[in-house]
């Protein structure tokens, strides 16, 4: 299944955003604990709009990381229900803008609006069309038994297992070993 571009890129800020969390790093250490990480982040991702690079974003944004880490583990009805919500909250009134090298994509809030806020309704219009083309199944939690990370299986028959080739090949090794006896 092919997304829009801007939807594509949504999905995959929100994976590299909710793997953060200490249990979904290489580091086995939160990834977001200090605001030149967010920005890092942000700056990754090439997100736009005002950013206040100080603890009080952080912690807004780290409070949204949470709310999306659960959003992506729920069913495709239960989501419909925080997707709704999070259009509402954020007052998402989308339109088309074309900035920097990026053709027409959607925005959903004023490029001045808090990150957290434009954040949660850009990931709720992204989410949008993966519910409406009934691919929420793409949305998981990595199959390795030792990670806590989330994907968005944007491959095109929809068998990514894990959200890194690391925890592949951890996983990989573990099963041969088991094999081998």
């Amino acid at each position: 299944m092919h997304f829009a571009p801007d939807t594509e890129d949504t999905l995959e800020f929100t994976v590299a955003l909710a793997n953060t969390v200490a249990g979904a790093t290489r580091s086995g250490s939160d990834e977001l604990s200090r605001p030149a990480q967010l920005t890092a982040l942000l700056t990754a991702h090439r997100y736009s709009g005002r950013f206040d690079r100080d603890e009080n974003e952080l912690v807004a944004v780290r409070h949204a990381r949470a709310r999306l880490r659960g959003i992506w583990m729920l069913d495709r009805d239960t989501a419909v229900n925080e997707v709704n919500a999070m259009l509402a909250e954020s007052r998402a009134m989308p339109f088309l803008v074309r900035h920097d090298d990026f053709d027409w994509h959607l925005h959903a809030t004023s490029p001045e609006a808090p990150l957290e806020e434009r954040i949660m309704a850009e990931v709720a219009l992204a989410l949008v069309d993966v519910i409406r083309t009934d691919e929420y199944e793409r949305l998981r939690a990595c199959a390795a038994d030792d990670c806590e990370g989330l994907l968005a299986d944007l491959s095109r028959n929809g068998s990514k297992r894990f959200c890194s080739v690391r925890c592949g090949n951890r996983m990989n090794m573990i099963a041969f070993r088991e094999r081998r006896g």
